[in-house]
């Protein structure tokens, strides 16, 4: 279920690309399809002027490849999927986030330092 939080955008925009290689990992998806997940996710509504330039990077990069198909009932979509460079990139990326989100979490959990009040 969504939740409503409201993070500032310089913070989604520096997670979005390891978001997006997060979803891709267990298989392709669509860029609409992408950016419900994130809402669901809780991360709030990535609109398409935001993800669709972020997927075409990451495409140019070689992390992910993409892929027209044709639709059941409407016109086609681009589906994109992670490549094995990507998945590669992934795994480190989201190994230096769990250091880096620790490593933050335990200096704001630091005791304010009145001496210097």
């Amino acid at each position: 279920m969504a939740d409503e939080r409201s993070f500032p955008s310089q913070w989604l925009r520096a997670v979005l690309p390891l978001t997006v290689m997060h979803i891709l990992r267990n298989g392709t998806a669509y860029g609409y399809d992408i950016s419900t997940q994130i809402k669901t996710a809780g991360l709030g509504d990535i609109k398409g002027g935001t993800l669709y330039p972020l997927l075409g990077r990451l495409e140019r990069n070689g992390l992910i490849s993409a892929q027209w198909q044709p639709g059941k009932s409407g016109p086609g979509r681009k589906y994109y999927k992670l490549t094995d460079s990507g998945r590669t990139h992934l795994e480190a990326q989201t190994q230096q986030w769990a250091i880096f989100t620790r490593t933050t979490s335990q200096l704001f959990a630091q005791p304010k330092d009145t001496s210097n009040a």
